[in-house]
């Protein structure tokens, strides 16, 4: 499982400072802070899965969190985190996700644009996930 903390950026429809933080084997926390538009912060729980004799470093994950947005007004969501990141044998993960929700501020309003790529910095040696 994943064993370090990593920092970077996330770019796509919203701009976000983006982090993902191990709290045991599985899942981690992945909070993001969200500079464009509207400014605002997610909190996902991300369970992290890797390929049976895929490539070492691939790792792809399902997620769920609340994010909240604050401009004119406040918006509270329900979102997912679905994505896919591969982590290079030097300290940098790339990768892509989609982040669509449930505005529970607007009648379950559904949105599902959030589409992004990541690029973050590990923290530390960190391990890879690996399929038994």
């Amino acid at each position: 499982a994943q064993s370090n903390w990593e920092v970077g950026m996330r770019f796509g429809d919203n701009i976000s400072v983006d982090a993902t933080i191990p709290i045991g084997l599985s899942p981690r926390f992945h909070p993001a802070l969200y500079i464009t538009d509207r400014w605002g912060f997610g909190g996902y729980f991300d369970w992290m899965f890797a390929l049976s004799g895929g490539p070492t470093g691939l790792k792809f994950y399902p997620g769920l969190g609340p994010e909240f947005f604050f401009e004119n007004d406040f918006d509270m969501a329900i979102a997912g985190d679905f994505g896919v990141e591969y982590s290079f044998d030097f300290p940098l993960t790339i990768g892509f996700d989609w982040r669509p929700g449930f505005v529970v501020t607007d009648k379950f309003k559904g949105k599902a644009s959030n589409w992004g790529f990541i690029a973050r910095f590990r923290i530390g040696e960190g391990k890879f996930v690996k399929a038994n």
